[in-house]
């Protein structure tokens, strides 16, 4: 466990307007950081566009995860990176290669999903980085591999497994 000044989180963690039932964190609202401390945001900070570029929060130093005598209630988990530790990495993300699950013979190109891969920047701990593990679980994502095009400043990983499906295949009758 790594905590420091500066932590990254997952945008998809945090939002100005959030859906009924959002359990991550909101302005103003209370979440804890997987295996640390509970969080709330007091700001956000915005670029020249108005795109969020930094959240302002307080730590509660009596709220550790298994030792919280703060008292306090927090919506939801969120996961995150220390800023301190972190190594930039590339993510691939494969989708399924058809937009069909059997697709046509004779549109066979037209069911090509273009999105089959979609590539991300982000960050890791170092402790992921120099683990020998070649398979590793990143939260609410999936299953990852180590790729070859890995180097020692971007280690690079593919993720092989999602956590959901969205094809519901129905198993044989009998």
């Amino acid at each position: 466990f790594s905590f420091g000044r500066e932590i990254y989180i997952e945008k998809a963690d945090f939002s100005e307007n959030p859906p009924r039932k959002y359990r991550r964190l909101t302005l103003g609202g209370l979440v804890r950081l997987r295996y640390g401390f509970i969080i709330r945001c007091e700001d956000v900070v915005r670029d020249q566009n108005g795109v969020v570029i930094e959240l302002r929060a307080t730590y509660f130093p009596d709220s550790k995860s298994g030792q919280d005598t703060s008292g306090l209630k927090p919506k939801g988990i969120i996961h995150f990176v220390s800023a301190a530790n972190a190594i930039p990495a590339e993510f691939r993300l494969f989708e399924k290669l058809f937009q069909s699950r059997i697709p046509s013979n004779d549109h066979f190109l037209e069911e090509i999903n273009a999105n089959s891969l979609r590539v991300f920047r982000g960050f890791i701990e170092n402790a992921i980085h120099t683990t020998s593990q070649p398979v590793v679980q990143f939260e609410r994502t999936g299953y990852f591999v180590k790729d070859r095009d890995s180097t020692a400043d971007m280690p690079v990983y593919n993720r092989t497994v999602t956590l959901s499906d969205g094809y519901k295949v129905k198993p044989p009758a009998g």
